[in-house]
Parts: C-alpha cells; sequence; structure tokens
C-alpha cells in the first residue's frame, strides 16, 4: 500500500484591531481547496474587536491580549511572541492592527510580517490615507501588501492594487471601494508567500 506523504503547511497568525474584514476574507480563503497554510489563531489588542466574535463564529481559536493602562504595548509584545514561539508560527499577518510594532518585537520574531496598507506605497505612509489622498488631488488610489520592517510602512512591496478617483468621491467611498480589491490582493499574496512564490502581484 502506498502512503502519500503530505507536505506541512504553513502555520499562520493574524493580528487585529477592529471588524476584521482582511482577516474573514484570510480565513475563508484558507478554508478552499490546495491551500498550503493554516491559520492557527486570531489575535486583537482590542477585547471590542468585532473580528475577534467573526473568527469564532469561524472556527479559529482566538486570543485577546489588551493595550491599556494596566497592559503597556511592551507586555503586549512579549505575551504575543511568547505565544508565536509556542504554535511556532510562520507568517503573522497584520489586518487592521492599530498598533506599530516595536523594532525590539519585529527583529525577535523569526517568520514573515506582513501588513496591508491603504495607500499604493512609497506614497502617503500613515493614518487617513483616503483623506489625505483626496487633499492631494491625486487621481488613483490602492492598496499595498508589504513585508514590516522597523521603518513605518517601508518593507518590501509585495503586491498592490489600483482604483480611480472620481470627481465625486469621499473618503467613505474610496473605502468602500477598494476593501474587496484589497480581500483579493492580500490573499494572493499569502498565497505566493506561503508557497514560496516571490512575484510581486500588480492589479488594477
Amino acid at each position: 500500500m502506498t502512503i502519500e506523504i503530505k507536505p506541512l503547511k504553513k502555520k499562520i497568525a493574524i493580528l487585529i484591531s477592529g471588524t476584521g474584514t482582511n482577516m474573514e476574507a484570510i480565513i475563508k480563503d484558507s478554508n478552499t481547496n490546495n491551500y498550503s497554510g493554516i491559520i492557527k489563531f486570531v489575535l486583537s489588542n482590542n477585547p471590542d474587536a468585532l473580528g475577534i466574535i467573526k473568527a469564532k463564529t469561524l472556527g479559529i481559536k482566538t486570543f485577546v491580549f489588551p493595550v491599556d493602562k494596566n497592559n503597556s504595548l511592551e507586555i503586549f509584545e512579549k505575551r504575543v511572541l511568547k505565544l508565536l514561539k509556542k504554535e511556532k508560527i510562520e507568517l503573522l499577518c497584520l489586518a487592521g492592527f492599530m498598533k506599530i510594532l516595536s523594532k525590539s518585537f519585529i527583529q525577535n520574531y523569526k517568520g514573515i510580517i506582513l501588513n496591508i496598507h491603504p495607500s499604493i506605497l512609497p506614497s502617503i505612509k500613515g493614518l487617513n490615507t483616503h483623506k489625505r489622498v483626496l487633499e492631494k488631488d491625486i487621481k488613483i488610489h490602492g492598496a499595498t501588501v508589504h513585508i514590516v520592517t522597523p521603518e513605518l510602512d517601508s518593507g518590501k512591496i509585495l503586491g498592490q492594487v489600483t482604483i480611480n478617483i472620481l470627481k465625486n468621491d469621499t473618503p467613505k467611498k474610496l473605502a468602500k471601494k477598494l476593501i474587496k480589491k484589497e480581500h483579493q490582493l492580500y490573499t494572493k499574496v499569502i498565497r505566493n508567500v506561503i508557497k514560496g512564490n516571490n512575484t510581486i502581484i500588480q492589479e488594477n
């Protein structure tokens, strides 16, 4: 009798702070055929994050490590690093995670950290990108998936998607137009990473 030996799947964790729409897309994509990874857990710094409820509904293990007056970001990072090591996480995906990870955390984590940022990097780093892109009267907007490094929104770009900005667009309209494209881009980049494919994704 021939025994098929299946390759080990890369272990993935997701960090969130809010509604977890990108997280939800990643989890649903991981449940499709021929997926080379496994989502081990979702973790939030926010006890009220809607994404935690969504993750539980989708059957994913969840953790909440609050960052508040009793728990500093430093304590949070130590707890997360310990958990990542215990679960042998190889890929950490930030999906609406609203804290900036320290240089120490990034250097001490031995896997890859990915983030999706709602602008066409290296343009418009940081927060409020939809509002800022309209203020600059730019005609093209988009999102970028990149490797997280100690310098904010400056790591290697692994994928980008673009949308056209129309005259009547508002920050809310841009966010709504972009979100589905973000989901598609992030899931494709993650698939590339866990397969060891270095191709940079560029989509309209």
